[in-house]
């Protein structure tokens, strides 16, 4: 028997104990009432802060009050209901449920199974899964339980893939090869908050591009690496009961069937680009002529459920297994029968959340931790570092990356300027701790749904898996990027597009 390292010893430390704890409806409800136990603490103890950005005292609010109570009782449903990753994964999972019910996603994993060198599927799932990012927050609803098949039909262990996916789509998320939909939020908010400083001070969208595309190449060499060698050496061989897919040859009306869905994803793909490229375009902002805040990202999620709909509609006509309505409703009810158990969990989730939203412990947290860093005089590089490290921990408690930079850009902007760093150095530190840490905090809205995912390969799997898979991405990726980012400042290179380190 090969003794195990230290490392993977501590990991399954973690995991056991993590195990040990209730099943995650029951450890959000715990932590919901928790939260209620705090705040009413905190609010006797009259703890509270001041926004940097609007001046405004930000006071503990106590939920067990009478008032508080009231605002529990009245927004249990609107908690449950406005839950953001709830209405995006119900939706897509129309799309879905027909690409899947169909065949076409069996014969797609198939066809990669058979088709691409296996020595590069680990990186081309972590790309993917960076690729993702295009696309809102897709990549939770869709490649990681693609991953996770087709590591399983290469006879890998499906956790491995899992990890691989969801490393690429969270942990990455900092990281991209284009331009994504949370650039221009974050720009936004680093221009507010420059202009404390330089009333004329604009930050470009993609002021961290040129850092963005070598992190993003990062992410995939060290996540590559740390999948295939910290990973899957650890979990071994895959001995649960969940059969892979059989990878047989794709016959002769099979491959019609995926070259038809391919030509309608290609026309589907031209009608949506001419909804938003022509100035005049369908899907534009109609009175400013915009893209960004325009209707087609407004409703992005109804163009995914039709990105997957119209393909697997296609195919399911052409090999037979689509012949009328009837089952096309079937294949979108079939879908939907796999989600009660998340459905569950996000009840308890959405109100554990919006319970700590309420109370503003999150927000007095992040303010008060900002602070203290800010007194504490780091300089240079030891400041940059300690940001970092700063953004992370504080990804821990707020899932939202342009809420918590809402929070900290007034205070470490403004700050950095005045020891001459420009904005994008601020803003691309922020972007690294904020993901390192997104696959090991619950607080990340998807959370609930990668404990769905991973417990249908075994229903023993926990929140204590999870974390314990995924925490040595989170510590590779942090002490690379720390890194690299160190090496970008000592060589002074500009971090993007009118994005350079000084002022």
């Amino acid at each position: 028997m090969t003794k195990k390292s230290r490392f993977a010893s501590v990991l399954d430390g973690i995991e056991r104990a993590g195990n040990k704890l209730p099943h995650p409806a029951t450890l959000f409800l715990m932590m919901a009432l928790l939260v209620g136990v705090v705040s009413w603490i905190a609010s006797l103890c009259d703890l509270s802060a001041v926004h940097p950005a609007t001046g405004e005292v930000v006071e503990a609010k106590n939920l067990f009050s009478a008032e508080g109570i009231r605002w529990i009782y009245t927004n249990v449903e609107h908690n449950f209901v406005k839950f953001p990753p709830l209405g995006l994964v119900l939706v897509i999972m129309i799309g879905i449920g027909v690409a899947e019910g169909s065949g076409l996603f069996t014969v797609l994993v198939r066809q990669l199974v058979l088709g691409a060198p296996k020595k590069v599927v680990t990186a081309a799932i972590i790309v993917a899964g960076i690729f993702s990012h295009l696309a809102s927050e897709v990549g939770y609803v869709i490649l990681i339980p693609l991953g996770a098949m087709i590591f399983h039909a290469l006879g890998r262990n499906p956790m491995a893939g899992f990890a691989a996916a969801f490393c690429g789509v969270s942990a990455g998320f900092g990281s991209n090869f284009l331009i994504g939909s949370v650039d221009p939020i974050l720009a936004g908010l680093s221009t507010s908050a420059a202009q404390i400083i330089d009333p004329e001070m604009h930050i470009n969208p993609m002021v961290n591009y040129f850092f963005m595309v070598v992190s993003a190449i990062m992410v995939v060499i060290v996540g590559t690496w740390v999948t295939e060698k910290v990973i899957e050496p650890r979990l071994g061989a895959y001995t649960g009961n969940t059969q892979p897919l059989e990878v047989e040859e794709i016959s002769p009306v099979e491959k019609k069937g995926l070259r038809w869905a391919g030509i309608m994803t290609l026309l589907f793909c031209a009608l949506m680009a001419w909804t938003v490229i022509p100035e005049d375009g369908l899907l534009r902002d109609p009175e400013t002529g915009g893209i960004l805040k325009s209707p087609f990202f407004s409703g992005i999620v109804v163009g995914l459920m039709l990105l997957f709909f119209v393909p697997g509609l296609t195919y399911g006509i052409i090999v037979g297994t689509i012949k009328n309505d009837k089952d096309v409703m079937k294949h979108m009810t079939s879908s939907m029968k796999g989600l009660g158990g998340y459905i569950v969990l996000v009840f308890f989730a959405a109100q554990f959340i919006y319970w700590f939203n309420y109370s503003n412990l999150g927000l007095i947290l992040a303010i008060d931790g900002a602070e203290f860093l800010k007194s504490v005089g780091f300089t240079g590089i030891p400041l940059i570092i300690s940001f970092v490290v700063l953004s992370a921990f504080l990804n821990l408690f707020m899932g939202s990356a342009s809420a918590k930079w809402a929070i900290l850009a007034p205070v470490f902007v403004p700050m950095f300027m005045l020891l001459d760093f420009h904005p994008g150095l601020t803003q691309a530190a922020f972007r690294v701790g904020d993901s390192v840490t997104n696959v090991i905090t619950p607080m990340m809205s998807y959370f609930a749904l990668i404990v769905t995912y991973a417990q249908k390969y075994d229903e023993k799997y926990g929140i204590g898996t999870i974390i314990s898979l995924m925490i040595p991405y989170t510590v590779f990726f942090l002490l690379v990027w720390i890194l690299i980012l160190v090496a970008w400042v000592l060589l002074g290179l500009p971090l993007g597009f009118d994005g350079p380190l000084y002022l």
